[in-house]
């Protein structure tokens, strides 16, 4: 695509331009603007980006990484010019003049770089400069403004509400899959949860954030579909199996790309961190489990960070299903290794993805078949991209669906929990109250007013054409 426009405009330049060094000179431009071009993503049924680092910084991330009441950490990006970066930041307030108050903190700053660039040109070696602050000693309950940049070259300035000290009311969004076509229809669904939930705490991510786990330009979609809703609600993000890559020896290995754009907690198992870890938010323990390596070892350190949780609310999210929602799909090993952890200690929500279809269920008993409604925990599998399979027969679902984009708002008041699944057009397609009962299993009160018409492939809107890409 882009060598044709290219071509075209050079075809046009030289009818327009006949003398010779005119032409040779444009053609000279040209040929620079082809090699250096980094556009991806040149296809009909995709956006296009352009994912080359530059002096401005990109893919602004904002993370926990220690104690969300008193610390924030914030990521960016930008080309290897950059070698000393900072970040600023400001109690926010109604006057402009915060911006006087503003301190400066020098980043960490690490070089990534890899053979080849993306999927589409010739193999190459590319660079970029991560960079990464965390802000320490702030104050609980308090709205703050911060900005990352270097010397002249500055982001705009974004702002984030430190968590309060005790437990309160909160709410905050869970996605399953982006994964594909991200900027141009993953988009329309994290905009859509913002424009729905914009008082929302944080976004919670069930893995396969991009299809290809190295492929910088997936990322460069991820970050641009989000844009400024990356900077400003902290993420909480769990890898799934497209954020890994096969080597040449068959071992699979995290994403490059990672740990240089998240600024995680390091409070997991030794060799799985920024993947496997918890934060205590306003009365919840939100875990995350990394659902790809190593299951034995995280079992005995979730048991013991459950056994040790403070908190009223315990939420798990993990990529791979507990109970999977898609035909043909089973995770026996995780389930068996690490649902009686989940039963002994009643883990209130489990939130996963992977099975690009929709289900939602009370603990399960001996078999998928068999409600077991005694320790009370849902178990959630869910999609927000494009890419969408098709629903075992075997039901353990209250409520499912296929062939439909869904985002998850979840709000937490004392003892009461409003969990309502939403569709990328808008609708309340799922919802329901867990409240916590005193020396009982918590109560699930259903919400939804069920029209008798489940979202099925053949109830939902067929593509016009059989073979037309989406995807």
């Amino acid at each position: 695509m882009t060598k044709w426009l290219i071509s075209l405009i050079w075809y046009r330049s030289m009818s327009k331009y006949p003398n010779l060094l005119i032409k040779f000179n444009l053609l000279t431009k040209f040929i620079l603007i082809l090699i250096a071009s980094n556009l991806e993503a040149d296809e009909y049924y995709r956006a296009m980006v352009d994912a080359k680092p530059s002096k401005i910084p990109s893919r602004v991330a904002l993370n926990w990484s220690d104690n969300p009441t008193t610390s924030v950490s914030v990521t960016w990006r930008t080309s290897t010019e950059i070698e000393t970066a900072y970040a600023e930041i400001a109690i926010a307030d109604a006057s402009a003049n915060f911006t006087t108050w503003r301190t400066q903190v020098t980043a960490k700053t690490e070089k990534w770089s890899q053979n080849t660039y993306s999927k589409s040109v010739n193999p190459k070696s590319v660079s970029a400069h991560f960079h990464s602050v965390t802000f320490s000693d702030l104050k609980p309950d308090t709205l703050y403004a911060y900005r990352v940049g270097s010397e002249k070259i500055w982001s705009a300035w974004y702002q984030f509400r430190t968590a309060k000290t005790n437990s309160n009311s909160f709410s905050f969004i869970y996605f399953g899959d982006a994964q594909n076509n991200l900027l141009s229809l993953w988009s329309r669904v994290i905009r859509a949860s913002i424009l729905d939930a914009p008082q929302a705490n944080f976004l919670l991510h069930a893995g396969d954030l991009v299809d290809s786990a190295n492929n910088d330009s997936d990322w460069e979609e991820w970050f641009q579909a989000g844009s400024w809703i990356h900077a400003q609600l902290p993420i909480i993000a769990t890898p799934g199996n497209h954020e890994y890559k096969t080597d040449s020896t068959g071992k699979r290995n995290l994403s490059t790309l990672w740990r240089p754009h998240f600024t995680l907690p390091q409070n997991g198992p030794e060799g799985l961190e920024e993947t496997v870890y918890f934060v205590d938010y306003q009365g919840a323990r939100i875990i995350s489990l990394n659902s790809n390596q190593d299951l034995v070892k995280q079992a005995n350190w979730l048991d013991n960070v459950l056994t040790k949780n403070p908190n009223n609310w315990s939420f798990l999210t993990f990529h791979h299903p507990v109970y999977s929602a898609s035909k043909g799909r089973d995770n026996k090993d995780l389930r068996e290794l690490w649902k009686p952890i989940i039963d002994k200690h009643q883990v209130d929500l489990v939130l996963t993805g992977h099975d690009h279809s929709y289900g939602r269920g009370n603990n399960i008993g001996n078999g998928v078949n068999v409600r077991d409604e005694k320790n009370g925990t849902v178990y959630v599998v869910s999609v927000s991209g494009p890419k969408q399979y098709q629903l075992r027969e075997d039901r353990w679902m209250a409520r499912a669906a296929e062939n439909t984009q869904l985002y998850q708002v979840i709000n937490v008041n004392g003892d009461v929990l409003n969990y309502r699944a939403m569709t990328a057009t808008g609708e309340i397609y799922d919802e329901f109250d867990l409240i916590k009962q005193k020396g009982l299993p918590n109560k699930l009160v259903e919400k939804a007013t069920i029209d008798g018409i489940e979202r099925r492939s053949t109830t939902t809107l067929d593509k016009k054409e059989k073979d037309a890409k989406v995807y």
